[in-house]
């Protein structure tokens, strides 16, 4: 097992969990009514496409690591600040579940991308502001006038 790449394990695991949601998971816990006239609005046709996609992701990372040439023999050097970082990515958990019933979800998800994005110490500050703001709001679009779907809305900016 010592020989098994970190790429070929989470690639299993990825595969492992893509099928259990899609023969035990989906067709036991997700219900879905006949009447949806359109897949994509069904509400088991996201959960399939994402099961799919973690088996495919699932197959690449276990064949990547088949012939990766890593060295699993020596062991790198923790990164200084990760236990930090965690606690502070929790305190952003907690901050965005208290955050939803009072800024809404889309205002509270840009917040805690940028938290994230700063918290990771991403190289490119700009995009993830750019997407901090975009991704939150064509996701809201998409969801609240194309597929009707109420979209949590806060108390002080509510959103067309």
């Amino acid at each position: 097992m010592q020989n098994l790449h970190r790429q070929t394990l989470i690639g299993l695991f990825a595969v492992v969990a893509g099928l259990f949601l899609m023969i035990v998971a989906i067709p036991n816990w997700v219900s879905s009514p006949s009447n949806v006239r359109n897949i994509i609005l069904s509400p088991v046709f996201w959960p399939y496409t994402l099961s799919a996609l973690t088996i495919v992701i699932g197959l690449g990372l276990t064949i990547t690591g088949h012939f990766s040439s890593e060295d699993m023999s020596q062991e790198k050097a923790e990164v200084p600040g990760g236990y930090g970082r965690l606690l502070i990515m929790a305190v952003v958990m907690v901050i965005y579940m208290f955050g939803l019933p009072r800024l809404g979800m889309v205002w509270t998800s840009m917040l805690a991308f940028v938290a994230t994005a700063f918290l990771v110490r991403t190289s490119h500050p700009k995009t993830a502001l750019i997407c901090a703001v975009c991704v939150p709001l064509v996701l809201y679009v998409f969801f609240a006038h194309i597929a009707s779907v109420a979209i949590p809305q806060g108390n002080f900016v509510r959103l067309p």
